[in-house]
């Protein structure tokens, strides 16, 4: 594996200007740092007291000061004019071809594409616990759902979190934006050519921070206009009936998928949950005891610890239903009980 020692190939304008930028300073201050250091050794070598050299005193030398003055300024403007042109780039989105709401989530990215009602979250889909995913070239950088854009376009994001700051960035298309809760930040980008680049969260989020990967899939505006259309029709079909009366069986199966794109990360695959951090699930009395506390609980997040947060705004009726139902009825818990969708609804109504 080649030895990677230089910012990614940049494949937006934006991006080649912070290349550009970056290799600017480095010589301006590459040419500073070995300048000076030369006149010191010059200075220390030359002038060494076991040569006989008697240091000459003076104060005042109007010359150096003005030197040191007027040189010191003439590089930062020659630094500050073309950093200021790219931040100033970097913050005009006008003129945008769409936009793309970006909301952050603990441990997860959800895409929202304003002008088309089309919305989905991004989960990292490498198996972590699989020895042979470590030999993958993009380990730990693949999700299930990639944000898709068209090339030539001038794509919009507006970023916000859900819980704590995020940050959404990938560096081969110039940007890199904190998503604050509570806050609406803006980017934007214009992928030139065809391709699939990847990124992650930059902020230290909580302890899955390294497991938030962002894959963009950039596409010609023939093959995003077919995506499109075959996205929405996916999630037109997939929408679940909130009215639908399903069996245990049924919810336990979707429940479990649930489980492993949202709760798996802190509650582990077996339910026990991380000690000090965690709960254990298995043998809770919240989960096998009070239905409604339950549901309470994962539909609001609990009040007594921050770290359990509120799905309601992340999850459907029916995946609500899922995972509580799974949870009452996985790792040996089996109380036989299940909750419909049609509950989750009426505890929706009765929060509100």
């Amino acid at each position: 594996m080649a030895l990677a020692l230089n910012l990614q190939e940049p494949v937006t304008r934006i991006a080649a200007q912070e290349y550009h930028l970056h290799t600017l300073l480095l010589i301006i201050t590459g040419i500073i740092f070995f300048g000076v250091l030369a006149v010191m050794l010059y200075a220390i070598v030359r002038h060494r007291k076991t040569a006989g050299r008697e240091a000459r005193q003076f104060h005042e030398n109007t010359t150096v000061e003005i030197l040191w003055t007027v040189i010191p300024f003439v590089i930062l403007i020659g630094m500050a004019v073309p950093a200021t042109r790219t931040v100033l780039e970097q913050k005009s989105a006008r003129g945008a071809d769409m936009t793309v709401k970006v909301t952050g989530y603990q441990w997860k990215w959800r895409y929202d594409y304003m002008e088309e009602s089309l919305g989905f979250m991004s989960h990292l889909s490498t198996p972590r616990e699989d020895p042979a995913a470590v030999a993958r070239p993009h380990y730990l950088l693949e999700v299930d759902e990639p944000l898709v854009v068209p090339t030539g376009k001038k794509v919009r994001l507006l970023l916000t979190a859900n819980d704590v700051i995020h940050s959404w960035s990938v560096p081969a298309l110039g940007v890199k934006q904190d998503a604050i809760p509570g806050f609406l930040r803006e980017s934007w980008f214009v992928v030139d050519k065809p391709g699939v680049y990847r990124g992650q969260c930059t902020e230290l989020c909580g302890k899955d921070h390294g497991f938030m990967p962002i894959v963009v899939d950039a596409r010609s505006p023939q093959d995003y206009a077919r995506w499109l259309d075959i996205k929405k029709k996916q999630q037109l079909a997939a929408a679940d009936d909130p009215s639908k009366v399903w069996s245990l069986k049924d919810l336990v199966a979707r429940g479990e998928k649930v489980y492993a794109q949202n709760c798996v990360a802190c509650h582990q695959a077996n339910g026990k949950g991380i000690p000090g951090s965690f709960p254990a699930l298995t043998g809770s009395a919240i989960v096998t005891r009070d239905k409604a506390a339950h549901i309470d609980i994962v539909l609001n997040g609990s009040r007594r610890n921050a770290a359990m947060q509120a799905w309601g705004k992340q999850l459907s009726d029916t995946e609500l239903a899922a995972v509580i139902t799974y949870e009452r009825n996985a790792w040996g818990n089996n109380t036989g009980q299940l909750v419909q969708p049609a509950e989750i609804r009426k505890a929706r109504a009765g929060a509100s």
